[in-house]
């Protein structure tokens, strides 16, 4: 007899069909791709069987390129036209690199920074681009189909500039993006955390280039990242260049260019096999060779391993976790392979770590279980992800104000709205100022992206009711919309920052915020004073054009205007006191006596006191004002046709 292929009602294809998806770990010194058959996660090989492909592209004159093993061989003779670790690079300007960092000729571009090559200059897009072709025609041709879309992994510390620039890669090597998943996240898919385990879990990831850490609750199949901190620029690139700092001044010579790409070649393959010898012969590209012990290894690269216990210790903090609460610990990235690593970190949670699975593919495998999940081929049971916003998001309100709209560590995908009014009369537009950080003042925040709402009718300050909505998507990436209720006018901007936040600036904004949270309410408390009696100042102004001679007898005028004096002098003495702090010295606390000025708090109880004496001295003036415009309102009017 035969079988008939049926399909449910609304599904373009039949049920048995396998949609072919991929996960993809980009990572700074190799990348892989992974995908699902016959329900089990594998990494894809090459032609040769090899599974990783080294995440270097070399630039010929000619305009052609070679990417992984091919690119590698060309590295020695061509050191600055072989770009290598481009994921540090990617979303970030030559300024955000630490100095002699990179051995490779950089240039600023626009919101970026530029690679100059013998083929031209490059951005690490195009580095990253290369290399995600590179893994789609792998894939394609090992599944022996076109994909429909791929997950690809990022630090759970990129930020939105960096995770914008890696969808641009991937759509530039024509993948479908089904969406861009943090790396601890994926990594604990792969351990077979979704399978019924329960508790609290702690990702550490030590990769290439980029450190993460993840704090992650567990509960029947649903993933929720607690917390989540790392260093972009740390990994195991730097601990290359401890061993090259070691080694260096005692061959008494400077290096650079083609023979510092030799030597940090040297210093890799060392340190991998340190993991398993315990003495390994360094040899200089000029000359010589020199004894390296696993001992001295593990003393010159102390300082990195404490370096990333400071994350581990935030995300704990932040998460409300104890070490000792943790339920397991899993180890992500090739250079957890190293055993210093372990033991630090079986010495900090007292317990030792999953090892299970190869640390360099749990990532690509993880994101391949998620690709499968989004591509349909797996059903209702799927594991649900729930990963976090590593910083505040809000907007810029009067006086250089932060209002957080969505708050550091919200879980996403999430959406929340605020309404916001006009500052003055007869305002007819409204500028929006996107901003990312933890501090309560402009100033101090890191500016997004800004935008105008148009439209708006005019009327009395106050009155206008704007609708502003941020929007994070589940890969991180935000978008924000205005509103104006009445009139229904609407803005909308797709937030693509010019390029990411360093490492230190993340750090510097969470370690600020944390310690001067005092300073900062104080000032906040300064300015919506401030706000406050320019609003007074200019509502009474216009009060007085309007009516003064009519409703006021010269000395009420008078006195009236010499209580908006003693406002607008408490306002100066305000300007002139933050000129005066804009050249104080750096470690200076914001709430200080420089040079007899007053404090914050000072400040903002003198502008208290004048502002309220104006209110007193226009009470008057006010009452006088409503019962000629009831006045007006009922003149002509006959009872019954007032509405009661």
């Amino acid at each position: 007899m035969a079988l008939l292929q049926i399909a449910e009602p609304g599904r373009a294809t039949a049920p048995h069909q396998h949609r072919l998806a991929v996960g993809i770990d980009l990572g700074t010194t190799n990348s892989l791709v992974a995908t699902v058959q016959s329900g089990q996660p594998r990494v894809l090989p090459d032609g040769q069987g090899r599974m990783l492909l080294p995440s270097v592209v070399h630039y010929a004159a000619d305009g052609s390129t070679a990417v992984g093993q091919d690119a590698q061989a060309l590295a020695a003779a061509h050191p600055l036209d072989t770009i290598a670790s481009a994921k540090r690079l990617i979303g970030r300007r030559r300024a955000d690199l630490p100095p002699g960092s990179v051995a490779l000729r950089l240039e600023d571009m626009p919101g970026m920074v530029g690679i100059r090559t013998q083929a031209g200059l490059k951005t690490p897009v195009d580095v990253g681009a290369e290399v995600l072709r590179r893994l789609r025609e792998r894939a394609e041709a090992a599944l022996g189909g076109p994909l429909v879309g791929a997950v690809i992994t990022v630090p759970a510390y990129f930020d939105d500039a960096q995770r914008q620039a890696t969808k641009d890669a991937a759509q530039q090597a024509g993948l479908n993006v089904l969406r861009l998943l943090n790396e601890p996240t994926a990594a604990a898919v792969a351990y077979g955390l979704d399978q019924g385990s329960e508790g609290v879990y702690v990702v550490y990831d030590l990769g290439g280039g980029t450190f993460d850490v993840s704090v992650l609750r567990l509960a029947r199949g649903v993933f929720e990242v607690l917390a989540t901190a790392g260093d972009a620029m740390l990994g195991g690139d730097d601990f290359d260049r401890a061993i090259v700092d070691w080694w260096l001044p005692q061959t008494g010579r400077d290096a650079g260019g083609a023979e510092l790409a030799a030597l940090l070649r040297e210093a890799r393959i060392a340190k991998e096999r340190l993991s398993s010898q315990g003495t390994v012969e360094l040899r200089h590209p000029a000359g010589g060779s020199l004894l390296l012990t696993r001992a001295v290894f593990e003393a010159v690269t102390a300082g990195l391993i404490a370096r990333t216990l400071v994350p581990v210790r935030k995300a704990l903090r932040d998460a409300g976790i104890r070490a000792d609460e943790v339920d397991g610990i899993v180890l992500v990235g090739g250079a957890t392979r190293m055993p210093q690593v372990r033991a630090a970190v079986e010495r900090h949670f007292g317990r030792a770590p999953y090892t299970g699975i190869d640390p360099d593919q749990a990532v690509a495998l993880g994101a391949a279980i998620q690709a499968d999940q989004l591509a349909g081929n797996r059903g209702a049971d799927g594991l649900l992800l729930l990963d976090v916003c590593p910083l505040s998001l809000g907007l810029e309100t009067m006086g250089g104000l932060v209002e957080k709209i969505i708050p550091r560590n919200a879980t996403l995908p999430t959406a929340r709205a605020q309404d916001f009014t006009t500052f003055k009369d007869g305002q007819t537009a409204m500028s929006l100022h996107v901003v990312q950080g933890e501090r309560e003042l402009v100033a101090e925040c890191r500016s997004l992206a800004r935008f105008t709402l148009h439209g708006i009718p005019p009327m009395t300050a106050g009155a206008a009711r704007i609708r502003v909505t941020f929007q994070v998507d589940a890969d991180g990436l935000l978008g924000v919309s205005a509103v104006e209720q009445i009139s229904g006018v609407h803005a909308h901007i797709e937030v693509k920052p010019s390029y990411g936040l360093s490492n230190e600036h993340v750090v510097d904004m969470l370690r600020s915020a944390i310690g001067a949270a005092e300073s900062d309410a104080h000032a906040r408390m300064a300015r919506e004073a401030q706000v406050d009696a320019r609003r007074l100042l200019d509502a009474t102004q216009a009060a007085l054009h309007q009516d003064g001679d009519a409703l006021l007898s010269p000395p009420e005028q008078q006195a009236i205007v010499a209580a908006m004096q003693a406002v607008s002098d408490q306002l100066e003495a305000v300007l002139t006191d933050a000129q005066a702090r804009a050249g104080e010295q750096p470690d200076q606390q914001p709430d200080q006596q420089p040079n007899g000025q007053p404090d914050l708090l000072a400040q903002r109880d003198a502008l208290r006191a004048a502002t309220e004496a104006l209110n007193r001295a226009t009470a008057t003036f006010a009452m006088r004002r409503m019962d000629a415009g009831i006045r007006a309102a009922l003149t002509g009017r006959r009872v019954e046709q007032v509405a009661v």
